[in-house]
């Protein structure tokens, strides 16, 4: 009975092990066609707020860490700076609207160093289906309406939703969530103003996509 019960366990131990074995196999296999295709989402993404002939280095690798209030929180947050013929021309930025009807939504922003808007993206929120989700590219076209906005420090009482005396429009049901991300894209199109002469001295990201 011993012997029986001990072959039993040697056989679940070498199949554990083979399996073990080939599942890192695959993933190590597999492990570079993910990584590119999470560069070329990325890249996508990107591509949405900044318009690529705006710029000709590599944004993905000229990418920075920032850590500051106007942010929406005190995390770190990405930062990629486009430049021509290594002037820093624009920039694109990851933003938090903490302020959703559903908790943080989670934004990308880009901008010039003028507070000229060329972009904005939500990448991740958790805003009610049917209202306030309309902050989606998929579902409507309301995040467009930022496209070519500009963000001037002295003249910003346009820069709202409508129900705050702006000129963006709010959704049926729904005032939040879209005061939220104007909100956010203000600050941040603000932050980004400031930015020119600090570049040198900012935390260089690791380049690595998270996996």
């Amino acid at each position: 009975m011993l012997d029986i019960i001990r072959k039993n366990g040697i056989i679940l131990a070498i199949f554990a092990a083979i399996t073990t074995g080939l599942t890192a196999m695959i993933h190590e296999v597999t492990k570079p066609a993910i990584q590119a295709q999470k560069a070329l989402t990325q890249q996508n993404l990107l591509d949405q707020v900044l318009p690529p002939t705006l710029y000709n280095n590599a944004l993905q690798s000229s990418c920075y860490i920032v850590c500051d209030p106007a942010l929406g929180d005190n995390k770190e947050h990405r930062l990629y700076i486009a430049k021509k013929d290594t002037q820093p021309v624009a920039v694109a930025l990851e933003t938090t609207a903490p302020d959703g009807y559903s908790g943080n939504i989670q934004i990308i922003v880009g901008a010039n160093f003028n507070g000229l808007i060329y972009g904005v993206r939500v990448i991740e929120h958790h805003e009610t289906p049917g209202l306030g989700d309309k902050i989606e590219l998929r579902l409507s076209n309301w995040i467009n309406d930022f496209f070519h906005q500009k963000v001037d420090k002295y003249c910003n009482g346009n820069f709202a939703v409508k129900k705050d005396g702006g000129d963006f429009d709010q959704f049926t049901g729904a005032t939040i969530t879209p005061r939220a991300v104007v909100n956010a894209v203000k600050r941040s199109t603000l932050y980004i103003q400031t930015l020119p002469g600090h570049i040198s001295h900012l935390k260089k990201c690791n380049n690595k996509i998270e996996e």
